[in-house]
């Protein structure tokens, strides 16, 4: 589709899911060698960045391999959104994406995040005012609905469609679900036939062939990787071959986790220094080497390390 060619830089976009202390810069360079097309920053606060949060700064570092990028906001006061947008906009992001999916109670109880998937009316407001504040297309990201009683996914579409949306990434779960269960890819489906801006799928892509099923399931124009890529960046290897009819690379061998482990840390210390480098690399680990023999030591080995030598010492 050409209009996902002009959002995106590609037709059918392989994209990372901003996910809160998880994709931030180091991680998404890694996930852009093994080959994902499109990135969106974790989810910034139009609050936080309208009163200058300091904490925001790091989640805007950007690099200019990582494009085409994406930049995440979240809120539920229209015109603050608009002008945090127009903010944003001279930083050289490739669009403005717009969360209404988050579950975080946090996020919920403030009215933002998947809670907008209850006001429909609100939703479509802050997508209008955003869209009208900047030049860039202006994407959403929802679920299903809040809870199964309230799944207003595709008419929760067309209100976003006819205020302004340039595309729409569903999760098929609701908000109550959180990440339990299995997502309905069938409802992504309706969504996609009942609007004509691009729709990216998101939701239990774990592998190549989960990508090619929900492609064909969906008739999406594009796939959304979230939990899939934790501890996994080759996962966007192994969909791109799928995708290409290519052969599947085989899984890494206990050899190149390793050097992927050790060059994230590298990357990590690099934007991050050493100190908070060194212990976000910790949970990284955990999922680097979920499965592996002897992992559970592993851990409770990297949850003791300080320094990047000692962390390179675990693996001699």
């Amino acid at each position: 589709m050409k209009q996902t060619k002009q959002i995106y830089g590609t037709d059918f976009p392989v994209i990372l899911a901003p996910m809160a202390g998880i994709t931030d810069l180091p991680f998404r360079l890694l996930c852009k060698e093994q080959g994902c097309d499109v990135m969106v920053t974790e989810m910034i606060s139009a609050k936080a960045l309208y009163y200058g949060n300091k904490n925001t700064i790091p989640l805007l570092q950007t690099e200019k391999e990582e494009q085409p990028l994406g930049v995440q906001i979240f809120g539920s006061d229209p015109e603050l959104m608009g002008q945090m947008a127009h903010k944003l906009e001279e930083q050289k992001f490739a669009f403005i994406d717009i969360n209404m999916g988050c579950p975080v109670p946090k996020i919920v109880n403030n009215h933002e995040g998947s809670a907008l998937m209850l006001q429909p009316e609100l939703a479509g407001q802050i997508v209008k005012a955003v869209s009208e504040a900047v030049s860039l297309p202006v994407t959403v990201k929802f679920r299903l609905g809040f809870d199964d009683d309230r799944k207003n996914a595709v008419s929760f579409a067309r209100i976003l469609e006819n205020n302004g949306a340039a595309a729409v990434a569903v999760h098929g779960r609701t908000r109550e679900q959180y990440y339990s269960g299995t997502a309905d890819w069938d409802m992504i489906r309706q969504v996609k036939e009942n609007v004509s801006i691009p729709v990216i799928a998101n939701g239990d892509v774990f592998s190549g062939e989960d990508a090619l099923a929900i492609r064909e399931q969906t008739g999406c124009d594009g796939i959304m990787v979230g939990r899939g890529a934790k501890g996994n960046p080759w996962i966007f290897r192994e969909i791109r071959a799928a995708l290409d009819g290519k052969p599947i690379p085989d899984r890494p061998e206990p050899e190149e986790v390793i050097a992927m482990i050790l060059r994230h840390a590298e990357l990590s210390i690099h934007y991050k220094g050493e100190f908070t480098g060194i212990r976000e690399m910790r949970k990284h680990t955990a999922w680097y080497t979920a499965g592996m023999r002897g992992a559970s030591k592993l851990r409770d080995a990297v949850n003791q390390v300080s320094n990047y030598e000692q962390l390179k010492a675990l693996f001699g």
